[in-house]
């Protein structure tokens, strides 16, 4: 009676931004890679809507209509005529509030378990409409792999990607409010010249032949000062990783979490040892990429299927 998604964290390897639009947003060329840190998302029919959540930090994450797998629910819902009267269960192992998209895996999450639940028959291109009005990190939650996001990150074309890119992921001690970064981003910026935020070809070339010394060398993050700013320590970190071998380090996203690009596992798990061990962060995991995108791991019958609670 229950339909369970497998959803994927995110790294950005290149998160270029543009100056402030009129509507606060910022247009972007945020290069997306799944990386295979996963939450899980389970949708039960229930009486009404309600969310529960389990796992590390799992106290941190909002239970009630906030939560962006609430609002996939009653989205969907409300699009297809359905009473959005589930039970929402989600899994957590993607870092809460650490600029990995935990949050956006989990709406893609629901949506993705809804849809099969309900059996709406919506397409990728509605699903990924609805994803769109969610949040700018939903539809690649929902796509998985590598991709390229522009706008304001909503609008992707599939990247190929020629090998397996290898990570090491350090969560801070303490969160940061992406709304926050990006109007520290604004402050810092005030008075410049920003370009248009484009796509690197070097780091496309090397995403899609697999080079690992011309991935390190081309990834940037346009809101890494501001996150150095609003959160100093992360310096450390990032030195620290970059100390024990790690090819690249930058700040994900809009952080905290740092992320740290080894040549192979055995590099990775070299460069997670020292971090652990640094004092500069408060857990350390490590992953690979690309990753799946949204996928479905467990469903109901046919007939369950058919005939929704």
């Amino acid at each position: 009676m229950s339909v369970t998604v497998r959803v994927p964290a995110k790294v950005n390897v290149q998160l270029a931004v543009g100056a402030a639009r009129p509507d606060g947003f910022h247009d972007l060329a945020n290069v997306f890679l799944a990386v295979g840190l996963y939450d899980e998302v389970t949708v039960t029919p229930a009486d009404g809507l309600r969310v529960t959540c389990a796992g590390p930090d799992a106290a941190q994450v909002p239970l009630d209509r906030t939560n962006l797998a609430a609002r996939a629910a009653v989205a969907l819902a409300e699009r297809y005529g359905h009473d959005p009267a589930v039970h929402i269960h989600i899994a957590k192992d993607i870092p809460v509030a650490g600029g990995m998209a935990g949050g956006s895996a989990d709406g893609a999450g629901a949506l993705v378990a809804c849809d099969a639940l309900w059996g709406t028959g919506a397409s990728r291109a509605e699903l990924l409409d609805i994803c769109a009005e969610l949040g700018s990190d939903v539809p690649f939650s929902l796509v998985g792999g590598a991709a390229l996001g522009v706008g304001r990150g909503e609008k992707l074309t599939a990247l190929e990607v020629g090998g397996t890119f290898h990570w090491v992921f350090a969560m801070a001690g303490r969160g940061l409010s992406t709304p926050a970064v990006f109007r520290e981003f604004d402050r810092l910026a005030e008075g410049a010249d920003i370009p248009e935020p484009i796509a690197s070809q070097p780091l496309l070339d090397a995403l899609a032949k697999g080079d690992p010394d011309a991935l390190a060398a081309a990834v940037s993050n346009d809101l890494q000062p501001a996150a150095l700013s609003l959160f100093p320590e992360l310096a450390d970190t990032l030195a620290a990783g970059r100390a024990a071998g790690a090819l690249a380090a930058l700040v994900s996203g809009s952080g905290p979490t740092t992320a740290f690009f080894a040549r192979d596992p055995g590099a990775a798990a070299k460069v997670a040892q020292a971090l652990a061990a640094s004092g500069t962060c408060r857990t350390v995991r490590t992953a690979a990429g690309p990753a799946a995108g949204a996928t479905v791991i467990a469903r109901p019958s046919h007939e369950v299927h058919e005939n929704p609670a």
